[in-house]
């Protein structure tokens, strides 16, 4: 072995001593003593090894069924010699070395040049693909017949649910979970101004035009329909309203102008909310219709205006692009609209869906959207001295017709084990698959960055790491449709997720501008700032990930001359959002939704966080959901050299594996107390649009529970710190089988008693003992190899007859020699701390769910009721403030906060 090796090289004094004298012949009876010795090694060896593993795991020793060897056995049992475990170091190294720039882009070619709708035939080859990616980088065995498995099915059952028991499987798995929602798919859209007759003045194009400058663009121009998904089938006609952002301020504002959107065409911009919530404003309010359109006053600096050529000859807006994507009600419930809270299994009983439009919507081109305006002249007027929507309608008819196939879809879910040490701990990591177009940023940079990582933990696997907890990953499909692939397995398995998950990482977009972003449930906040300091910015040498978050674009040239010809409403949102940023402890956001992490966050209470390289005014224009998201556009102005891609891929590498080898989890529960008093800061503000009722509002009750939970964190924190300080003492000094003999007695034994003693040591991490700290561990309690067999298999059995009313008394109870009983209440006491951190973000959780939108269960955080993408937290109590303004609704929501975080401080109190 390789320290063995460097021992020989380096001798200490004392082993120059030894090596003065040269060896005798062995004598018989030193024979004698190697073969007594050789029988005290396996036993004890094999006990420890038990120990270790089932209590980690919270197990029984030995499964129940036949047994491989027993106390009548005259064959002695083959124990698995063991390999040196990877050091921390080696391992974080590994993963910033592997992913690289040529890797990324080669992916990237791969599965950016073609389409991949999710449900489609391309979207099933791809599932495929990346199933045939895990098998041969995890080394997983290729059955004669693909693992494709229908949602509900015993396999799919089996191939989840065994990973958290005795019987799991000991090599890494792979396999296609199949569900069934309910999706559409655009058939004939059409928008049309009309004359007073009824007849077609002007009819939009409503395809992009595929310059053939962008090859990929042009090929695949007219393939996916511009229309929205999950979108009502219709054909409506009406007068156009412009409706701004279509925000719930901007409905309230039209009404208060006295505009009346019934039998309405409602036209929208883009931006600031979730384009569901559009339609859905505008259909309360009795709208026929709505268009929405990507305007270049959200572009930033980086516009025609301001002498930016479109692309594909220039990094300005295509006048032709279109953004697709899901009108579902997001902040209502997402998934499949049909089964709401339960799996879409092929045979499922299903709604009609309560979170999706009654009314037609399409989306439109900025260069159709302009001619469209010019019916309705002056969009603005002016009140009091300032700027307010208008309100007015246009003299014409606009026609919006929008036929849509909406049937039952099968999507594939592509998933991935690598089972742990710890069965019942899984780190789960995902990403979606599905485009609504070829989506090159969206979600094929995020596909990017997981492959690295899943190369990465291939390459661990060869060098012989088994990772401390479970590994599970996720290839999401139908994310674009309302995130229906992960919020199906989420529901299918709610239960197991929610007693077994430590924490998700997703990762959607990787590349799609300059600034690096991350959210995060806040006890995640802090490991994922070290994991960035740790990662090299992928651009500026000397810094670090870190350092992204304050990157700007490349075209930041030209903003002091053209400071007057950027949209100050865009400027201000987005100036705003980052002196927000700027302004909290760790910089990491609060998670909304319009990702994959909403159902394992909001719904079932898993510590979760998201990232990526986001847009910002300086930046060449992202054309989000447009056949324009395409390779070309990715090499050439998002990712040049493919940089951006490996430093997510590092970074989220990186975080997963500080979480899936740490013997205590690095959840900083703390920080999260803290900033509890910032959430209700933010409530109190809100009191004084209450008026006169404002007097009538209080909460001191509340903020004394988040004390409690905050005194009750930092005992925690004390717990934690002693357990894991304890645990890896005793683990340093855990005494193996073998007394220090005479130089002539100890080459033999030396070399399986450190194999077995690496294998222990490089499953945390730690260093392989010196020949100093391999002790003599005293076995006076068997008399015979066989008498000591017979007491190892028979050691469940008696755990569970012991007298003792928790395991620790059990423990005491248990004939095992003093060091190793030590040893295994330190391993529980990490494991009942483990437990409390992972119960941290769960206590969060409210069987009631938040009013009127009872899926989300979360009630420190949730997607913003008109809001979608953006996060609202302590979300019921803020509501009843800004929407209901009821009193007694108030009281009721800040009695449930106070309940339920009292009972958190309880439950992690130690």
């Amino acid at each position: 072995m390789i320290l063995m090796d460097i021992e020989k090289q380096h001798p200490t004094s004392k082993e120059q001593d030894k090596l003065a004298d040269p060896p005798r012949p062995p004598q018989p009876k030193c024979r004698r003593r190697r073969r007594l010795q050789k029988v005290v090694l396996h036993g004890t060896a094999f006990l420890l090894l038990l120990v270790l593993v089932r209590y980690l795991t919270n197990r029984n020793f030995l499964v129940d069924g036949p047994r491989p060897w027993s106390s009548s056995s005259s064959s002695k049992p083959k124990i698995p010699l063991p390999h040196r475990g990877l050091t921390i170091k080696e391992r974080e190294d590994l993963f910033l070395s592997i992913p690289n720039s040529e890797s990324a882009l080669e992916a990237s070619r791969a599965y950016a040049t073609h389409p991949h709708l999710a449900g489609s035939s391309e979207d099933n080859l791809d599932a495929k693909v990346i199933l045939h990616l895990l098998q041969d980088e995890l080394g997983i065995r290729k059955p004669d017949e693909l693992p494709i498995y229908d949602a509900g099915s015993s396999l799919s059952q089996n191939a989840t649910l065994l990973l958290t028991t005795p019987s799991a499987p000991s090599h890494p798995a792979a396999w296609i979970d199949t569900y069934y929602p309910v999706l559409n798919t655009g058939l004939e859209q059409a928008v049309n101004i009309l004359d007073d007759d009824g007849s077609t003045l002007w009819t939009a194009d409503l395809v992009e035009d595929g310059d053939p400058r962008d090859p990929d663009a042009h090929k695949y121009r007219d393939t996916i329909p511009a229309w929205h998904g999950l979108s009502r089938d219709g054909d409506v006609a009406g007068q156009l309203v412009y409706a701004n952002y279509g925000r719930k301020e901007d409905y309230d504002e039209l009404v208060a102008q006295g505009a009346n959107l019934t039998g309405k065409i409602v036209i929208a911009r883009y931006g600031a909310n979730f384009r569901g919530l559009k339609i859905k404003g505008a259909q309360e309010l009795g709208a026929a219709g709505v268009l929405i359109y990507s305007d270049p006053r959200d572009d930033g600096f980086v516009t025609v205006k301001n002498d930016y050529p479109p692309y594909p000859a220039g990094p300005a807006r295509n006048p032709s692009s279109v953004q697709r994507g899901s009108v579902q009600f997001l902040s209502l419930y997402p998934g499949d609209p049909s089964t709401p809270g339960y799996p879409a299994y092929p045979d499922a009983e299903r709604t009609e869906g309560s979170n999706i439009p009654n009314i037609p919507s399409l989306p439109i081109s900025w260069q159709n959207a302009q001619r469209l305006l010019e019916e309705i002249g002056d969009i603005y007027a002016h009140k009091d001295g300032k700027k307010v929507l208008s309100g007015k309608a246009s003299e014409k008819n606009v026609r919006l017709a929008n036929h849509v196939d909406t049937k039952v879809t099968p999507i594939w879910n592509t998933m991935a084990s690598i089972p742990g040490h710890i069965k019942n701990e899984i780190v789960l990591i995902g990403c979606h698959r599905d485009a609504w177009v070829l989506g090159a940023a969206d979600p094929t940079s995020g596909t990017v960055s997981l492959h690295e990582i899943i190369r990465v933990f291939g390459a661990l696997l060869k060098k012989g790491w088994k990772p401390l907890r479970t590994i599970v990953i996720a290839s999401w499909d139908a994310e674009e449709y309302g995130l229906v692939g992960s919020t199906e397995w989420g529901e299918d398995f709610a239960p197991w997720i929610s007693e077994h998950v430590v924490a998700y990482l997703n990762v959607d977009v990787s590349v799609a501008g300059s600034r690096w972003d991350v959210g995060a449930s806040p006890s995640l906040a802090h490991i994922i700032q070290q994991t960035a300091l740790d990662v090299p910015h992928p651009t500026v040498a000397g810094k670090t990930l870190w350092d992204a978050l304050d990157d700007e674009g490349p075209l930041k040239g030209l903003q002091a001359a053209n400071t007057s010809s950027v949209d100050p409403e865009f400027m201000e949102m987005y100036a705003n959002e980052i002196a927000e940023l700027k302004a909290s402890n760790t910089r990491v956001r609060p998670l909304g939704s319009g990702s994959d992490y909403t159902v394992f966050l909001q719904r079932l209470g898993v510590a979760s966080t998201d990232q990526g390289f986001g847009f910002t005014p300086s930046d060449p224009v992202y054309h989000y959901h447009s056949i324009y998201d395409t390779q070309a556009w990715q090499e050439r102005y998002a990712d040049r050299g493919f940089h951006r891609h490996v430093a997510v891929a590092r970074h989220l590498g990186l975080l997963a594996l500080r979480l899936i080898d740490s013997i205590i989890l690095p959840l900083n529960t703390t920080q999260y107390a803290l900033e509890l008093d910032d959430y209700l800061d933010k409530v109190q503000s809100l009191v004084p649009s209450l008026d006169e009722k404002a007097k009538e509002v209080e909460f001191s009750s509340l903020r004394n529970a988040i004390k409690d939970v905050q005194e009750a964190s930092v005992l925690l924190d004390i717990e934690k710190k002693d357990a894991e300080e304890d645990f890896l003492r005793l683990l340093k000094r855990m005494p193996f089988p073998g007394r220090r003999l005479k130089a002539k007695c100890n080459k033999r034994r030396t070399g399986f008693r450190r194999r077995v003693a690496d294998w222990i040591k490089g499953v945390f991490g730690v260093s392989p003992p010196t020949d100093a700290e391999l002790q003599y561990l005293s076995l006076r309690s068997a008399e015979s190899w066989e008498e000591y067999l017979e007491y190892v298999v028979d050691l469940d059995r008696q755990f569970e007859n012991l007298e003792g009313s928790s395991d620790e008394e059990k423990i005491d109870n248990l004939p095992l020699p003093f060091p190793i009983r030590r040893f295994i209440k330190a391993a529980k006491r990490v494991s009942a701390t483990n437990k409390k951190l992972i119960a941290f973000e769960r206590g969060f959780i409210s069987e009631d769910g938040i009013y009127q939108r009872e899926w989300y269960k979360h009630l420190g955080v949730a997607p913003g009721k008109w809001l979608g993408y953006g996060a609202t937290t302590f979300p019921g109590l803020t509501e009843a403030i800004v929407y209901e303004k009821d009193l007694v609704l108030i009281r009721h929501e800040a009695q449930r906060l106070e309940t339920l975080l009292s009972a958190l401080a309880t439950s992690i109190r130690p």
